[in-house]
């Protein structure tokens, strides 16, 4: 477990590091910074498909991925930021009174 910790944090300042050495004319060409542009999307969702679906070791289904598609079925819909949190406190503890 700590030889992955350290591993991934070697990776990051090694990451960082590049960032400061990478010529300024290689971050302005189009692929680049439409790449750059994306990775705090894909994070981000990344994040949000562990916390939902992780379960310790194992995938879990449960109250939480009907949260999240309640709401993205809120923002679809563009309703409020205050309306989509209390869908999906609403969604989550429906589910969970229905015991799933």
């Amino acid at each position: 477990m700590w030889a992955a910790v350290l591993l991934g944090s070697a990776a990051c300042y090694v990451l960082k590091a590049l960032g400061i050495v990478v010529p300024e004319r290689f971050l302005d060409k189009r692929l680049v910074s439409q790449l750059v542009a994306m990775f705090p999307v894909a994070l981000l969702a990344a994040l949000l498909a562990v916390v939902t679906l992780g379960s310790g070791m194992t995938i879990g289904v449960d109250a939480r991925l009907a949260a999240v598609i309640a709401a993205a079925v809120a923002l679809i819909l563009r309703a409020p930021f205050l309306v989509v949190v209390l869908v999906v406190a609403a969604t989550a503890a429906l589910i969970r009174a229905l015991g799933g």
